[in-house]
């Protein structure tokens, strides 16, 4: 009996997107000491997940949000949204930083507004 292509090709594409979110989440959090990996999105406002936590409403797209906290690092992980992250106040300033839907990483200047897009 014969499997298919398209079922490995599938099966294929599930075990390799598995395995690198397993190695997201074991080698990145424990490389760093990142929180654990969570559903959701979350501004930090120290560097590598340290300080004082955010936790980002990804149901609210397009909306601009002053942040009290500016945040140094972020963690997101969404199937369908990600954040946009603004050095100026009311979501402006010349370089803005884009998450996509799956990042843990430290920001390249503290952050003072964000708004929820789409993936």
């Amino acid at each position: 009996m014969f499997i298919p292509r398209a079922k490995l090709r599938s099966a294929a594409a599930a075990a390799t997107t598995a395995m690198a979110l397993i190695g997201l989440g074991a080698g990145t959090a424990n490389a760093t000491d990142w929180p654990p990996l969570r559903e959701g999105a979350y501004l930090y406002s120290g560097t590598h997940g340290t300080g004082t936590v955010s936790t980002v409403d990804l149901t609210d797209l397009g909306t601009c949000h002053a942040l009290p906290v500016p945040p140094r690092s972020v963690q997101i992980i969404s199937g369908s949204a990600s954040v946009v992250l603004y050095p100026g106040a009311g979501c402006t300033g010349t370089h803005a930083f884009a998450t996509g839907s799956l990042l843990q990483d430290d920001l390249p200047w503290a952050a003072l507004s964000y708004r929820v897009v789409p993936a």
